[in-house]
């Protein structure tokens, strides 16, 4: 049992991680570029909005079937699995350029960079962070549902609600 759980944890975890390096870079360039007040502001009002989804709706969770949910995770992940394929595939076949992280980087700092004079800007920026730390921490939701909910549980709504009722 303890194995389980810690096998299921670290795989969250790290799944988790990779998420929240994605985001934490977007926040960075918007940071370096156009100034930490609206990456800040972005990413703590993602996180605000990322925290009341949880608490509202994560409760909700534990009432759907896991055959339900086990169902609709498995067709996202085909079908996001099914677009990095295809892209993994036209990229290893040279239809499409191999993807460079420090080469995206410097050309969106630099489309930030040019937009000094303009006010809407930092708008933008803030805006940029936030859709980043939300897009990302929802994937980060899906992958704690996803590995959190054990396949071989037989979950019911009695069972779910006297789980809830413990915490």
């Amino acid at each position: 049992m303890t194995a389980t759980i810690f096998s299921t944890v670290t795989a969250a975890f790290l799944a988790s991680f990779v998420e929240v390096v994605e985001a934490f870079t977007i926040v960075l360039a918007v940071g370096l570029t156009r100034g930490w007040r609206p990456a800040f502001v972005g990413a703590g009002l993602a996180l605000l909005l990322l925290a009341a989804l949880v608490l509202v709706f994560g409760p909700l969770f534990a009432l759907i079937p896991i055959r339900v949910v086990q169902f609709v995770v498995g067709v996202l992940l085909i079908l996001f699995g099914m677009r990095w394929l295809r892209k993994a595939l036209l990229r290893s076949a040279g239809v499409i350029a191999l993807r460079d992280e420090a080469k995206a980087f410097a050309a969106e700092t630099a489309e930030l960079a040019s937009q000094t004079s303009d006010r809407r800007a930092d708008y933008l920026a803030g805006l940029a962070a936030f859709k980043a730390v939300l897009l990302e921490g929802i994937e980060v939701i899906f992958i704690v549902i996803a590995v959190g909910r054990r396949a071989g549980s037989r979950s019911t709504p009695g069972s779910a609600h006297s789980r809830l009722s413990s915490w």
